[in-house]
């Protein structure tokens, strides 16, 4: 029998979650040792024995074989959820392509050295007769503090510790003095810390409309008969597909099951999370990168302890170590929050579609504009399909929406940001005291600062991107975080005709203000949302009415519900549809469809005005009327002609170093070993090498070349391949992109 080797990782719950140790498996545990298995193993020059966990199995050794040790044991009947957690890294790691090591950083919630919270309570440790004769003798003996509390303890027989410092004056060397005689003991609860204020009324379940209720019906039907699958909810947007959730919830924690709800902006964690507060109380926590370390591994404890049973939060939530875990909802499910950007660069989707299978749960994805592949996945049978057609709210009807062609204003002498009819419909808002929320794709003041002398556009020195202006009078690149001075004099000719192009979130507040001096104006977007707080304070004052305008990057148009919002202004509708992006269209559809979402979600009419310089797009014609199937029918029909995922699937190798040279050698390398492969003749296209759409961050040169494949399984060996045949190289970092 061949000899078999793994690597155990001693401790998970330790911040050094970077190394592993190889250990032989014995032939008697050859078919029990698994990938996430929990074992015994001794460690350590005392050969101390101590669990570990499975990460992976190889037959090669990574030492001298004299010197490998071998597995002692393994846990029997114990299904702990760090196993499950990392049965999901190694797949992960497979699938996406990184180490083991960073899969795990992923999933498993690291414990760092954060402060524990702790209550003490002192109790009495005689009995009320003992203690009675012992308070005789403290009186004889005039002991002023010992009386005082052991009197109160006489009565109370409990008192928590800050109360018998502050409030009885009684020294910590009397409380020694008392423990150390055993009169006393102090106890120690660990508090942990929530990240939900309590103090917020329940609200009784929401009535659901006959198509909410049909959906709701169908889960449930298949989850009592132990049928477990992927469905999605397409609902127009105000649907209330939230509400539709919730009784899935309620009956999924009815079996005595837990529940992870992914959003996919932080910006919606307090608004979502006070609607499932209110519906199932205390039981109901949130975890997002706001959060401090403490508050942050505090939620984790609690899920894992079986403290909470429902878990709201971004992407990093569906790692959440719930035990038994019965249910994962991803709303909005199209949003491209849900694609990590650091490696692995797995999607959310398809991680929680592959937990749930892994613990006999099911997923529900839900959005108003579903990504191309996930619908092409529910029309194919793949995925259950729930259809929602009209808004919830009784008397809340679609709004009415102008698309306003910026060409004709131009040609008309307008040369404002404002085009006629939105600037109408602005006065007529204000003047109903309505709200109106006006929102662009850009942050900053201006796009980019150039020279109209010589054409120059001032680049970041670091990265192949033009720095963004801000009206505090700096240029940022957004990038690596590189700033300078708004120059006066263009650094290349010497001219002053240098100003900056495009506009920004900043630029828009004030222009708004110039136009609109009565209206009370906030702005949102990554720079007045840095600091913790600042977007539930910004949310809180739109929903209170404290101002009538909002104006926003695209945090804004997504998810919210604010009833008297009754004009939604999209202010450069088509800027995505110019990027260098084979999802352009799809995700300005997208944008635009829930932007338009926003307005008229009470009774009172909605509008939404839809500016753009190129008005016959299908995006936006589709995006206007609200047409997801009509705009699916064309979408799908390009990607299928050009080979574009659902209808492939579509592998990007970047390749990065600070050597030029050589990230252009590595590339062209790795384009040449994957075309000379038999094994994938006839069944790949090898698109590339080039450079990067950003050719080079942080000094750092970019470049790509992309793989079409028809099989899931070819993407992923050809991965590995160039995994296996690059690992040595150095100088270089090799990352994949799926899809």
């Amino acid at each position: 029998m061949a000899i078999l080797y793994a690597d155990v990782i001693i401790d998970i719950a330790l911040a050094t979650l970077d190394k592993t140790f190889q250990y032989k498996i014995p032939d008697e545990l050859m078919d029990k040792v698994s990938v996430g298995c929990r074992v015994r193993v001794p460690f350590g020059n005392g050969n101390s024995i101590r669990s570990g966990y499975v990460t992976g199995i190889s037959n090669k050794a990574e030492y001298d074989e004299g010197l490998i040790k071998s597995i002692f044991g393994i846990q029997e009947n114990e299904e702990a959820i760090e196993g499950q957690l990392i049965k999901l890294a190694a797949w992960m790691k497979d699938r996406y392509g990184s180490t083991m090591i960073q899969a795990l950083k992923t999933v498993i919630p690291v414990k760092k050295k954060v402060k524990q919270v702790e209550k003490k309570y002192i109790t009495l440790n005689i009995s009320p007769e003992e203690a009675k004769k012992l308070l005789a003798l403290y009186t004889k003996k005039n002991h002023k503090a010992k009386i005082r509390l052991l009197s109160q303890l006489i009565d109370d027989k409990e008192i928590p510790y800050d109360i018998v410092v502050h409030k009885l004056n009684i020294s910590a060397a009397t409380i020694k003095a008392l423990e150390k005689d055993t009169v006393i003991c102090i106890n120690h609860e660990r508090i942990y810390r929530t990240a939900v204020k309590s103090d917020y009324g329940r609200t009784e379940a929401v009535l659901l409309n006959e198509q909410q209720q049909a959906s709701a019906d169908t889960f449930i039907r298949d989850y009592d008969e132990d049928r477990h699958g992927t469905y999605l909810i397409h609902g127009i947007t105000g649907s209330g597909k939230t509400e539709v959730y919730m009784e899935m919830i309620r009956h999924v924690l009815n079996q005595g099951r837990q529940v992870i709800v992914l959003i996919p902006e932080i910006a919606l964690t307090y608004q979502t999370i006070m609607r499932f507060y209110r519906q199932f109380g205390d039981r109901v926590s949130m975890i997002n990168s706001r959060l401090s370390a403490g508050e942050r591994y505090d939620q984790l404890e609690r899920a894992k302890n079986g403290d909470i049973d429902i878990m709201v939060g971004p992407r990093s939530a569906l790692f959440t170590p719930f035990k038994n875990l019965g249910l994962i909802v991803i709303d909005e499910e199209h949003e491209g929050a849900y694609k990590s950007e650091t490696t692995p660069r797995y999607h959310a989707r398809e991680v929680a579609i592959k937990r749930a299978q892994m613990c006999n749960a099911s997923v529900v994805l839900g959005s108003a504009t579903p990504s191309v592949d996930t619908y092409y996945r529910a029309l194919s049978g793949e995925y259950k399909l729930m259809s929602l057609t009209k808004r919830a709210k009784e008397g809340s009807i679609l709004p009415i929406v102008d698309v306003v062609d910026m060409r004709k204003e131009l040609l008309n002498g307008n040369r404002s940001i404002f085009s006629d009819r939105l600037r109408e419909l602005i006065t007529e808002k204000l003047e109903r005291h309505e709200q109106i929320m006006l929102f662009i794709n850009r942050r900053g003041y201006s796009g980019f600062v150039s020279c109209r002398a010589c054409g120059q556009a001032i680049k970041c020195p670091h990265c192949d991107v033009t720095l963004t202006a801000h009206n505090y009078g700096r240029m940022v690149c957004h990038y690596c975080g590189f700033e300078q001075k708004l120059p006066k004099i263009c650094p290349a000719c010497g001219s002053k005709n240098i100003a900056g192009f495009g506009i920004g979130t900043e630029k828009v507040e004030t222009l708004t203000k110039q136009e609109f001096p009565e209206a009370s104006v906030i702005r949102m977007d990554l720079d007045t949302t840095s600091k913790k707080g600042s977007q539930e304070k910004i949310l809180s004052d739109f929903a209170d009415g404290k101002a009538d305008i909002l104006i926003g990057t695209q945090m804004i148009a997504k998810g919210h519900d604010f009833p008297n919002v009754t004009l939604v202004g999209a202010l450069a509708a088509d800027i995505s549809l110019n990027s260098n992006d084979i999802f352009a269209a799809e995700k300005t559809f997208q944008l635009l469809t829930q932007a338009a979402g926003r307005a008229g979600r009470s009774s009172k009419q909605g509008n939404v005005v839809i500016q753009t310089y190129n008005p016959d797009n299908f995006s936006i014609r589709t995006a206007a009327t609200q047409n997801y199937e009509k705009f699916y029918e064309e979408e799908a029909s390009f990607r299928k002609l050009l080979r574009y995922p659902p209808y492939s699937h579509l592998m990007t190798v970047l390749v990065t170093s600070p050597d030029y040279n050589l990230a252009d050698s590595i590339i062209s390398r790795i384009s040449t070993t994957i075309k000379s492969e038999a094994d994938y003749a006839g069944e790949i296209e090898v698109i590339g090498p080039s450079d990067a759409l950003i050719s080079r961050i942080n000094d750092v040169f970019r470049k790509n070349l992309f793989i079409k494949t028809k099989r899931v399984q070819t993407m992923t060996d050809i991965k590995n391949t160039i995994e296996e045949k690059f690992k040595d190289t150095k100088n270089i970092i090799i990352l994949f992109d799926m899809n």
